[in-house]
Order: C-alpha cells, then structure tokens, then sequence
C-alpha cells in the first residue's frame, strides 16, 4: 500500500509571518479577514485595530471617589457621621442629667475619701465599718453646713432687708450727689416691677418650676449618697471585675487610667477643699470684724465657689461687696474689696502652687473653656465638675497615646510640658511594677484567669497528645486521641 497522502502545510505569506504572531496579534486587537489569511498591517506608526477598546476593558476601574474632591467628599461625610454619634451621645447623656451628675459627684467625692477607708483598714478596721465611718462623716459634714446657712440667713433676714433698704436709700443720696449720669428714677421703676412680679402669678409659675428643679435636686442627692456608698464600700472589687475581662497592655493600661484618674480627682477634691477652707476662714473674719452681715453664709460660699477655678473667687468677692455696699456703706465695701485681693494673691501665689502642686496640669485657657462648657451643659455643677474631669481625661489620653515627643527638639526648641507634669512621673514605684506584671503576666508564669487557665490546659493537652502519638509511631495516632 502507497503512503497516505500528506496534508499540505498551511501556506504562509510572504512576511513569514508563523502562527504564533499571528495568535499574538490577534490578542493585541488585530481582526484577521475570515475570508483570507492575511495578517492586518501593523507597525510602529500603525495601532492595532481595537487596541483602544482592549485596553480600556483590561484596566481598572477609576472610582468617582478616588480624586481630590471625592476624598474631600468622603471626609466631610465621615465628620460629619462622627458629628452625629457625638450630638446622640451628648443629647442623650442630657436626658439622664441627674444620674450623670450624681454619679460624677459621688465619684468626685469617693476618689478625695478613699484614702480615709484605706487608712481605717490598715489600722485594723472592717471594710464595712470603715465605709461607713468615712460616710456618715461626709453626712454629718455636708448636711451641718447646709444647716447652718438655712439658720443663719432665717435669723438674719430681718435684719438684712432693713439694712438693705437703708442702704439703697443712703447710695441712691449718693449717686445724686455726683455728677455721674445715673437716672435713680428708672432703677426705682426697675425695682416696683420686680415686686410686682414677685405677688404675680407668673412668679408662682417660676416658684412651682423652682419646686420641679428642688425635687430634681433631692432626687440627685438620694441617688448621688446610695452611689457614693457603694463606691466607697465595693470600689476596688468594681474596678477588679472591669480589669479582668481585659489581658495583657490593655489591662496595665487600663489599671493606670483608673489610678491616675483617681489621683487626679482625690488630690483636686482634697487640695481645693483645703484653699477653699482657707479663704472662707479669712473673707469670714474680716466680715465679722467689720460688721457685714450674713457672714457665715458668705463665708460658706466662697468656700463652695472657690471649686470653680478662675471665676469663683472673684464671684463671690462681687456678692460680698455687694452685700456690704447695701448694708454698711461704700467705705465698708471698699474695704471688703481690697481684703478679697489680697486673700486671692495669698491663694494663687501660696497656698495653690505648695496645696495643689501638679494635680491639674492644665493651661490656664483649657480651664477656661472647659468652665465654659461645663457651664452651658450643667449649670453649677458642671461648673464645678468640668475642671477635674478634663484633668482626668487629659491625664488618660497620655496613658493611651505614645506619639508626643518628649525632650528639647532641635527645630521646634523647648519641650512645653513640664517633665514632673507627665502622667509617667505620677506613677509610684510599686503601681509602675504593678503594671508591668499585669503586661507579662502570662509570660511570667503567673496566675491566670479562667479564660488563661482553660487555654494554658488546652495547649498542654494538645502538647501531651502530639507527644504520645510521636511515642506510638504512625499507626497509632488515633490512640493518641483524648476524649
């Protein structure tokens, strides 16, 4: 039998061109004429048929928010949902005022008498009767000092509004007799339309709303004793059962916002309350002596003033001058004026920088608005309660964040913070091994949780399983296996 015959070889054109540039061509774009077999002209001046569509089909998809004014677009939208959650947690927060004052005030107050507890369970003392010691000694202080301003201003009213009324009179003599351009007429039609809204009803609807505010007040301070109480009687097993469903930096971290926060509280509370004692003692004497009424109700409120850093002073200054302008005369109230001076440069060059040290660690403008805001948002307590409190979260943002550069820099010069003001410099020896325990606990061999010990127990069971399977040889790695 003759050989089959053999296909003919596929012709090629005269470029020898082969199949594979062909195959490669037709990839790039190139359209091969079904009816012929020749290749599309190409070169480097010619581009492929469709190369553009290909191209454009093989590259990757250009988001609309990938330029300038889509990133900015994406920030804006992201602020602005911060904002939102910011505005619902705030307004929120509002709408529990009362417990939220409450509990800040009792942890404001527990932070400053802890010490107290520590001390009585140190000498000896349970921990239920050393609570209580230091509670009802806070009770009896805070409730005989709201005693006696009730007594005294009773006893004195009388008093006081004669003064008063002869006082108006002997100044209003007075600013008739100067040359000042003061109008005595419009101050007494002032006056007349301030007594007719005390007998109006619209004064009744202001006292059955002071009414509402009172018993809003009874209700914070029930719940504000109850709160301070187990504060004072079970906070350290609080914070212990927060601490252990954390492990390792967070843990340590967390242990230092919590005893830094409450240095921060404690030493305010307990430095304030002492200038604050100070300067009532000296207003008070000087109030006595010369004669002015109301004295010791004065006295009590610059000391409770004096908890509102840069303002409250000279608040109460301004009440008390008032007070001895209409009762003893301008002498007596120039007199009460320049003694408050002096008893303000005593507190800021004296008693703050020796009392307070560096508890706050706060610039003068911080303090300003945090006052600011605490105002607008509390009223008089959150006054009061703003100023600690951004200490503390200033104090907890340096235990979370390492970025701030510490030291002299070579450009920007000095370094602003104090080094004693650091939150590092605030941590005694045993709180600093504290934390480090708490950091390589568990690489230390130490005690563990129930959550450590159970995966300490599993790792050393799959350890002992592999170990015995390796013992037994391949065939019994079943064997090995526990239940």
């Amino acid at each position: 039998m003759g050989n089959p015959a053999r296909p003919e070889p596929h012709s090629t054109p005269s470029g020898g061109s082969s199949a594979a540039p062909l195959h490669a061509e037709s990839v790039l774009g190139g359209k091969l004429d079904p009816g012929t077999s020749t290749i599309p002209a190409t070169g480097p001046g010619v581009e492929p048929a469709g190369f553009e569509e290909t191209t454009q089909a093989l590259a990757p998809a250009v988001s609309p928010w990938a330029d300038t004014l889509g990133r900015a677009g994406s920030r804006a939208a992201q602020t602005l949902l911060v904002a939102a959650v910011v505005f619902g947690l705030v307004w929120l927060l509002l709408q529990v005022k009362v417990v939220l004052i409450a509990a800040m005030v009792a942890l404001i107050l527990a932070s400053a008498v802890s010490p107290v507890v520590n001390w009585l369970e140190r000498k000896g003392w349970s921990n239920l009767l050393a609570t209580l010691t230091a509670f009802l000694g806070i009770l009896l202080l805070l409730g005989g000092v709201i005693t006696g301003i009730v007594l005294t201003v009773r006893n004195q009213w009388g008093t006081l509004t004669a003064q008063a009324s002869e006082g108006w009179n002997e100044l209003r003599r007075l600013l008739e007799s100067t040359p000042l351009p003061v109008d005595t007429a419009s101050v007494d039609a002032a006056l007349r339309r301030a007594t007719e809204f005390v007998t109006s009803g619209s004064f009744a609807g202001s006292a059955l709303s002071g009414l509402s505010a009172a018993a809003s007040f009874i209700t914070g301070l029930v719940l504000m004793i109850v709160i301070l109480f187990f504060f004072l009687k079970d906070g350290e097993k609080m914070w212990n059962f927060a601490l252990r469903w954390f492990r390792g930096e967070r843990r340590a971290k967390l242990a230092e916002s919590v005893d830094r926060g409450a240095q921060v509280l404690g030493g305010y509370v307990r430095g304030t309350a002492f200038v604050a004692l100070v300067d009532a003692v000296l207003i008070g004497a000087f109030l006595l002596v010369f004669g002015v009424p109301l004295a010791v109700p004065l006295a009590v409120l610059v000391f409770v003033t004096a908890f509102i850093p840069v303002v409250g002073a000279t608040v109460a200054g301004i009440i008390a001058a008032l007070v001895a302008l209409v009762t003893n005369g301008p002498v007596i109230a120039l007199a009460v004026v320049g003694w408050i001076i002096v008893v303000n440069q005593i507190e800021g060059n004296i008693l703050q920088p020796v009392v307070m040290g560096r508890t706050l660690s706060l610039h003068a403008l911080i303090v300003l608005l945090a006052l600011t805001v605490g105002t607008l948002v509390g009223g008089i307590f959150g006054a009061i309660l703003a100023v600690p409190y951004t200490a503390v979260a200033w104090a907890v943002i340096q235990v979370w964040s390492s970025r701030y550069q510490v030291g002299d820099d070579p450009v920007l010069g000095p370094d602003p913070v104090n080094p004693q003001d650091r939150v590092e410099a605030k941590a005694t020896m045993a709180e600093r091994w504290r934390y480090q325990r708490m950091r390589y606990q568990q690489t230390l061999g130490g005690r563990f949780g129930a959550t450590e010990r159970d995966a300490v127990r599993q790792d050393d069971d799959a350890d002992d399983g592999s170990r015995s399977a390796d013992e037994k040889g391949p065939g019994s790695a079943a064997g090995a296996r526990k239940p």
